[in-house]
């Protein structure tokens, strides 16, 4: 916010170009620009940096082709969906009033399915929201 007050006219075009990133947009230019916009403070769909992590390490490392990579990342949403009964009986699953959370952080878990689902997908240059709904159907199938 201080950033935009003061220097409005480097901030503008910024936003303007986050603006205008769409699901068709090229993944190379779609992720030069969400490193700006990260850069200067603007929250993104994707983050570039978990995303150059995740490239980084997908393939050559394990001898694993891309399309398994893609299957364990699937394979790892499945995963998640199934165990989320388990964790939320879990006694630490409590919400405590002096930490103003869960003991076992059950509450940054919404937002780490949708961070970590989004760079793994945009590595594999698939669309985040449909697997993101399979994710939600495989969840209610449970």
């Amino acid at each position: 916010q201080v950033f935009s007050y003061h220097c409005p006219f480097l901030m503008g075009p910024i936003e303007c170009l986050t603006d205008v990133v769409t699901p068709d947009t090229d993944i190379q230019v779609t992720l030069s620009i969400f490193e700006l916009a990260s850069a200067a403070g603007i929250p993104c769909e994707v983050d570039p940096a978990l995303v150059n992590v995740l490239a980084g390490s997908k393939t050559g490392t394990n001898g694993t082709s891309p399309e398994e990579d893609y299957k364990v990342a699937c394979l790892l949403l499945v995963f998640v969906a199934v165990s989320l009964p388990l964790l939320a009986s879990d006694p630490a699953s409590v919400y405590n009033t002096e930490m103003d959370g869960y003991n076992n952080n059950i509450h940054c878990l919404a937002k780490a399915i949708i961070h970590v689902s989004a760079a793994l997908f945009t590595v594999h240059n698939k669309n985040i929201e449909t697997h993101l709904k399979e994710f939600l159907l495989v969840r209610a199938a449970g």
